[in-house]
């Protein structure tokens, strides 16, 4: 049969292509390709144990895992609340977690139904009550991440993680549990500290002194979906990232696979320190998709620090409503970039309003240090202590000035109330047009021009302006007639600015917006 094959495959293939055959089928192909004849003894070539090279540029964490990973720890939380939480952790739609239908012969239908009973535990039943009727509180157990920061059992985790809780059991990754208790809680970074009852000699890990940059590897170490113990690596993807229900932002994202249980637990940088909390993922469906996020290790010092000494967080306040500064605005106040924070309105009695903060001023760095956003302004006068005198560089007119302010305490009495009082106009008068595509009238129950129409080709409709707005000033000056909107549209003209800055409110919300005064308005 071989002879036979020999022969054919001969004819058919060409010696080349047997050669090519013999190449890539080894050695039994080149027995079959060369039939022996009866005098021949087949050759037989043993098969060899393959052996690849060492790969020896890949990252290998089994040092550092090992290093960190006894002073991580899975947090389990035992309260209750009327709400059913089926979430693990908690924390918000972007945690929600959407345990499957799955049929009673399913392989994983035991995993999920252990996971879905975790929130209807305790009393109450579903099948009681009705629509209005109050529920009786039910228990639940939720299961979350934390590491722990010192010795004598001072543990980071999640304020979302420990809220409502009763009780706080801490479970080391040999198995060890112990009673913790919380400590203090801030909803606004969402940040929590327990501490371990008695705790002596506990193994614990530091929190980075510098920061992480975007590229870097991270290391994150957690409890998902209530496994514990579980590593992930990845990469720092973005940095600075202001994600929805966070007053500060200022997040890192990293693509490390993160998931519900997480939420508290550390990233870890090569050297082993934290340099992030997660708290947050990005999720269609409750599960890991690359986008996770992280509180950084800057932020969790300032927290955790008034947390273990106070129990809660003051922040400095400045008392301003504030804004980006986009580029038309930047173009409408003769700035060179669009950079700062622009003041809508200073809240009456604050602190910036009696150094004398102005409506329209652009607060352009804070003790020489420049100011990117409003988001970063916010972040620099919260990260600094009530009773702290600040320097405020101001562009104002066109020039810059610098105005010291000494900062309040940020808490419910001394937050901004936007009352104004408004009167009513003597007479109505009858709409006009401007200028630059809208129909003004003065503002009968209040101050400003209240807009009756809008040219849909116009600019000020491509910026947003709608039918309802109030326009309250023009290049700072308050308007209360179409003969003051018109003057003062003409007064940027004649200081040769193709942009003029608009004061506008709508649902009480105020905003500036630039609003470019081509020709093609005129």
């Amino acid at each position: 049969m071989r002879s036979t094959f020999s022969a054919r495959a001969r004819k058919w293939m060409g010696a080349s292509a047997l050669a090519i055959l013999a190449g890539i089928g080894g050695g039994s192909a080149f027995v079959a390709a060369t039939a022996p004849s009866s005098a021949q003894t087949a050759k037989v070539v043993p098969a060899a144990q393959i052996t690849p090279p060492a790969v020896t540029n890949a990252p290998n964490f089994a040092d550092l895992v090992a290093a960190v990973k006894p002073a991580v720890v899975s947090i389990i939380v035992e309260g209750g609340e009327n709400a059913n939480p089926r979430d693990l952790q908690r924390g918000g739609p972007q945690f929600k977690f959407n345990f499957p239908d799955l049929p009673n012969d399913h392989p994983f239908k035991d995993f999920f139904d252990q996971f879905g009973q975790q929130g209807d535990q305790g009393q109450g039943d579903q099948g009681q009550g009705g629509p209005g009727q109050d529920q009786p509180q039910r228990k639940f157990v939720a299961a979350g991440s934390g590491f722990i920061i010192s010795g004598d059992g001072y543990i980071v985790t999640n304020n979302h993680v420990v809220d409502h809780a009763n009780k706080v059991t801490v479970v080391f990754d040999d198995g060890k549990e112990m009673t913790a208790k919380v400590v203090g809680t801030d909803a606004k970074t969402d940040l929590a500290v327990v501490k371990i009852d008695d705790g002596t000699d506990l193994p614990f890990v530091k929190l980075s002194d510098t920061e992480v940059r975007v590229g870097e590897w991270v290391v994150a170490v957690g409890n998902p979906f209530g496994l514990g113990g579980t590593v992930t690596a990845g990469i720092v993807s973005a940095r600075g990232r202001d994600i929805a229900g966070s007053a500060y932002g200022d997040f890192l994202q990293i693509d490390a696979a993160v998931n519900t249980g997480n939420s508290g637990g550390p990233d870890f940088n090569t050297n082993g320190e934290v340099v992030g909390v997660n708290t947050a993922i990005f999720s269609p469906n409750g599960g890991n998709v690359g986008i996770a996020f992280a509180i950084p290790a800057s932020v969790v010092k300032q927290v955790t620090s008034q947390l273990i000494q106070n129990g809660s967080v003051t922040r400095g306040f400045l008392g301003v409503g504030i804004q980006d500064v986009t580029n038309d605005i930047a173009d409408s106040v003769g700035l060179k970039d669009a950079a700062g924070a622009l003041v809508t309105e200073p809240s009456e009695g604050s602190p910036a309003a009696k150094a004398g903060v102005k409506s329209g001023d652009v607060i352009t760095a804070v003790d020489g240090q420049p100011v990117t956003n409003a988001l970063d302004l916010s972040r620099t006068i919260a990260g600094k202590n009530p009773g702290t005198a600040v320097e405020l560089s101001i562009w104002r007119d066109g020039a810059e000035q610098k105005i010291s302010v000494t900062l309040g305490k940020l808490d419910e009495a001394s937050a901004p109330t936007e009352e104004q009082q408004q009167a009513p106009a003597e007479e109505p008068a009858a709409p006009a047009p401007t200028s630059v595509g809208l129909t003004l009238v003065p503002n009968s129950g209040g101050e400003g021009l209240l807009i009756q129409d809008v040219d849909p080709n116009s600019t000020a409709a491509e910026k947003g302006f709608a039918v309802g707005d109030t326009i309250l000033e023009v290049n700072n000056q308050p308007v209360s007639s179409v003969a003051d909107f018109e003057k003062a549209v003409q007064a940027v003209k004649d200081a040769g600015r193709a942009t003029a800055l608009v004061k506008a409110q709508r649902d009480g919300n105020t905003r500036f917006i630039g609003l470019p005064i081509t020709e093609s308005n005129s």
